[in-house]
């Protein structure tokens, strides 16, 4: 006959078990289309970092001009991000993100039309409007199904597409170029902006008849799969908010938001510039800095999976986030000082990069710990809005460091030390809730 801690703990057995089978369930279902818009949404933001490489040339665009254009996109996206993400909690994900990315779509394919540095600015500026909250409406939505302790993994999955799209994009983007150059009076990287932007107005109605809102709602979820998912959801929840205004009000948003800032400088510094460090460096060949590219994006997989799954077993965020910022600020620091050794540079910014996507995918981890509905719309928004904004800063320093001085070296110094102080800036947020682990 079983003893009492016997029961319990068969209990509890058979509980994960029919969790784990759940959320399975609720991963096969949600993720993999997910992880698609994802990859489209990242790869309609950096391919003009390719484009780049023709368009300069035929258009006649500075590196300044460029660096404005790579970053007014973000500002377009932080000016209607935390309204797009409270409209979500209204209206629900499923018309939220079809309407992102139809328009989204339409404007990325728009870019084949550009031919002045105000007509770049303007195109740019419309698709960070027309994207505004997708990447915090999806990581909200995701607070409906996951709870705190599994989305690191969540967050590995979904967010690895980002650097799939910069994986699979960089080969993909220089192919294009090179083999549809001149087909019907069009150049290259006009085919670039035409055939990778047209997918996600096609995701976006898919979007539409595919996803469910809510677990609630999901007819694909037994009555039992949804009490089991309200139940996990709530025992790892500290909240700490009870609405927007609440949250406006706290340091630790604001903390969290300067952390998340000083990463996103480093990933789009390396998602904008890095081909174009490849180029400086003597390879010409587009094919070749193609695949080059994509190695830093690889290595970044790999970091967020291992990163993921050690921080979930542990409940560790911490850490696991703060080290791998600081550890990317150093390695970007080790690459200038190996500026005539290429191979041993680039060896430095692949690591560093694959340790800002781990510091990426542990920091969206922890938000959904604290926040929940209004506040986890407005939070979320808030935080992502006020890093994006290293997604302006970025391409301008490193525009600014290439046209100033010929070398992009001052610029990845820059980034280097941002790097460093996000990690910082993370050991203080963990502070201010005065929490070892998450």
């Amino acid at each position: 006959m079983d003893t009492p801690n016997a029961v319990v703990s068969n209990l509890n057995t058979a509980h994960a078990e029919q969790l784990n089978r759940v959320y399975k369930k609720i991963s096969w279902r949600l993720l993999p289309l997910l992880l698609l818009c994802y990859f489209f949404s990242y790869l309609d933001r950096i391919n003009i970092g390719f484009a780049k490489l023709q368009m300069q040339q035929d258009l006649g665009f500075s590196d300044a001009v460029y660096g404005m254009a790579a970053g007014i996109f973000f500002l377009g996206y932080v000016m209607f991000e935390i309204p797009s993400n409270l409209l979500l909690e209204k209206i629900g994900a499923r018309k939220t993100i079809t309407r992102i990315m139809v328009l989204w779509g339409l404007a990325s394919a728009s870019m084949l039309f550009v031919t002045s540095p105000t007509m770049f600015y303007v195109l740019r500026f419309l698709l960070g409007v027309f994207e505004a909250g997708f990447a915090p409406g999806m990581i909200f939505f995701l607070t409906y199904w996951y709870s705190g302790a599994r989305m690191a993994r969540v967050m590995a999955i979904v967010m690895m597409a980002a650097p799939l799209g910069g994986m699979l994009g960089s080969p993909l983007s220089t192919h294009i170029m090179t083999l549809f150059d001149g087909t019907h009076g069009l150049a290259g990287w006009q085919w670039v902006f035409l055939i990778e932007g047209i997918p996600t107005v096609v995701l976006g109605m898919v979007t539409f008849f595919y996803l469910t809102d809510h677990p609630n709602q999901a007819k694909w979820l037994t009555e039992s799969e949804k009490q089991l998912i309200r139940q996990e959801i709530q025992v790892h929840q500290t909240t700490t908010h009870t609405g927007f205004k609440t949250v406006l009000k706290d340091p630790w948003i604001y903390c969290m938001a300067f952390a998340y800032l000083t990463i996103i400088s480093g990933i789009y510094a390396i998602g904008f510039w890095f081909p174009t460090l490849l180029k400086n460096s003597g390879i010409h060949d587009l094919n070749t800095v193609g695949w080059l590219t994509s190695i830093p994006y690889l290595v970044s997989i790999v970091f967020m999976l291992v990163f993921a799954k050690t921080s979930d077993a542990m409940q560790e965020r911490k850490w696991h986030g703060s080290l791998t910022a600081l550890g990317a600020g150093v390695l970007l620091l080790v690459s200038v000082s190996f500026t005539t050794h290429f191979w041993a540079a680039f060896v430095s910014i692949v690591l560093a990069t694959g340790l800002m996507w781990a510091a990426y995918t542990i920091f969206w981890a922890i938000p959904s710990r604290y926040l929940t509905d209004t506040a986890a719309a407005g939070g979320i928004a808030l935080i992502n809005s006020i890093g994006l904004i290293g997604g302006f800063i970025s391409p301008n320093i490193m525009g600014m460091a290439q046209s100033m001085t010929q070398s992009l070296m001052a610029g990845w110094i820059v980034m280097a030390i941002l790097l460093a102080l996000g990690g910082l800036a993370l050991l203080g947020a963990f502070a201010l809730k005065q929490e070892v682990k998450s």
